[in-house]
């Protein structure tokens, strides 16, 4: 029976209906969890998918390019090659529906209601991280890595790097050439946006972000783009070109200095090396003559010669920059929409480093299965002026055991290469750890209690000569003095820990 194009087109119709009933039915329901809350975002999402491409086979059917359902229609109404047989049409249409039920004399009634209860109870696949944590979190730790090896990076601490991905503009521009980062980035939070928030219509967000980068761009307004600017000073298309129109003599060019004439030589790919005269000589040559017919001894080596053209490559420049700043700009309005996750994220890392291991897989079981009760009291915000981070309970720790733990301030240790430690708990524990006693190895100091709390190169080595002023240079024992520590916890001297290591006891 759906063979005709008209039953297509009807049947095209009413899955369209059902899934708009089945839409509000679900958006009335309000979902106890954050889990299902999102499951039902995508299936609303992937509902408004399906009429959307049902539509599109709907506007095809109708405009009718090949005639078809024109055909149909005046084939319903009699019309044949010989002329207008209605009763004839009218006929062969009952034998067809008496035939089709012969051969489908069981078929089954579907329940609307039965299908759409079962469509309402549908969990799509969602891929997230463990660290995200069904969408509660940003895992951003392989862009960290990138961001930290990079040059335009610096050795911060991963809760430092969530304050500072946001902030493209503070990146001179000039480290700005390779994009990959930026590309990740931007990826990474596109990807992660559409599975937190499907109903968003990205599509729209990013035209309005290219409609105002544009005018800002053509005013020289964008953050950290701006013409003007020391950050700036070396926009290619300002200082690697110089306007020729100015100057009518080879002494007026001289005057601009060897360094812009050797940017304005490199730019057309011309040899850059002799005085300031030679250099401006060779720069006014290009003043009359185009570089298609300028002598080949005037080109550097490796270039490609009177084919490279200055304002082509300065062209090019321009745009491959222009790319960078809209990335930026399309990633800072994501920061923007994603800043309540990255603040929960930043509460998330910091709580995380004052959790043993057993307390953090203990505190993932009850997130997973906990019910979200914000609905109830989104209305009322928790009162936390001094930004504590977040406990258990969803409420702000208190604040003695803040002071206590020494959440959220850094401690550097000069000994371990200037690295950062946030929180006094893991501060303390790092005196124990591998990366200080390596330290203490190359400095030739033993890591003992004595040296704990001491963190800077010269106070250690001073510590160091006055413990062997006072018990004398060979009174060091090391075997009985240096401490280890196996994986549990426990403190050996060195003769113990290496008898011990040596029967495979730890």
């Amino acid at each position: 029976m759906s063979s005709t194009l008209l039953e297509v087109t009807r049947a095209a119709h009413e899955d369209v209906e059902q899934l708009e009933r089945l839409m509000v039915k679900d958006l009335q329901n309000d979902p106890p969890t954050a889990k299902d809350k999102l499951y039902q975002s995508h299936r609303v999402r992937n509902n408004i998918d399906t009429i959307i491409s049902t539509t599109e086979k709907l506007i095809e059917i109708y405009e009718d390019k090949d005639n078809a359902r024109k055909d149909e229609i005046a084939a319903l109404g009699g019309q044949t090659a010989t002329g207008i047989n209605v009763f004839s049409a009218f006929y062969d249409r009952l034998k067809e529906i008496r035939e089709y039920h012969r051969k489908h004399p069981a078929a089954r009634l579907v329940n609307v209601n039965e299908e759409d209860e079962a469509l309402l109870k549908e969990e799509p696949v969602i891929e997230f991280s463990g660290e995200e944590a069904f969408g509660r979190y940003l895992d951003l730790h392989e862009l960290f890595n990138q961001y930290i090896n990079s040059k335009f990076g610096s050795k911060i601490e991963y809760s430092a790097y969530l304050d500072v991905f946001s902030q493209p503009h503070n990146i001179p521009w000039k480290l700005k050439s390779t994009r990959e980062y930026m590309e990740n980035l931007l990826e990474y939070l596109i990807y992660f946006f559409q599975r937190t928030e499907p109903l968003q219509d990205l599509d729209r967000i990013f035209s309005k972000v290219e409609a105002e980068f544009e005018e800002q761009w053509a005013n020289g307004q964008v953050q950290g783009w701006e013409k003007q600017g020391q950050e700036n000073e070396d926009d290619p298309a300002q200082h690697t070109m110089i306007d020729l129109d100015y100057y009518s003599t080879v002494e007026e060019l001289m005057e601009v200095g060897p360094e812009k004439l050797k940017e304005a030589l490199a730019s057309l790919g011309l040899k850059t090396g002799g005085t300031v005269q030679q250099r401006a000589e060779r720069l006014f040559l290009t003043k009359h003559t185009p570089l298609e017919k300028l002598d080949k001894k005037h080109f550097a080596k490796g270039s490609h010669g009177p084919r490279q053209n200055g304002s082509t490559a300065v062209s090019q420049d321009i745009n491959s920059l222009k790319h960078i700043a809209l990335m930026e700009a399309k990633m800072k309005k994501l920061s923007d929409l994603l800043s309540k996750t990255i603040e929960q994220t930043k509460e998330n890392v910091v709580k995380k480093q004052a959790l043993t291991y057993e307390e953090m897989e203990q505190e993932r079981e009850e997130e997973e299965t906990q019910v979200d009760t914000e609905s109830d009291d989104e209305d009322q915000q928790i009162y936390n002026p001094l930004k504590l981070p977040m406990g258990w309970d969803g409420k702000p720790i208190p604040y003695w055991l803040y002071k206590l733990h020494g959440l959220g301030q850094e401690f550097k240790c000069e000994i371990c290469g200037n690295y950062s430690y946030w929180g006094r708990r893991a501060f303390e524990r790092h005196f124990k750890e591998w990366r200080h006693q390596h330290g203490m190895r190359c400095l030739g100091i033993p890591n003992t209690k004595n040296f704990n709390e001491i963190t800077n190169i010269q106070e250690a080595q001073e510590l160091w000569e006055k413990i062997r002023e006072r018990q004398g240079v060979n009174k060091w024992r090391p075997d009985l003095e240096e401490e280890y520590e196996d994986k549990e916890g426990n403190i050996y001297n060195k003769k113990t820990y290496t008898d011990l290591q040596r029967q495979g006891l730890i």
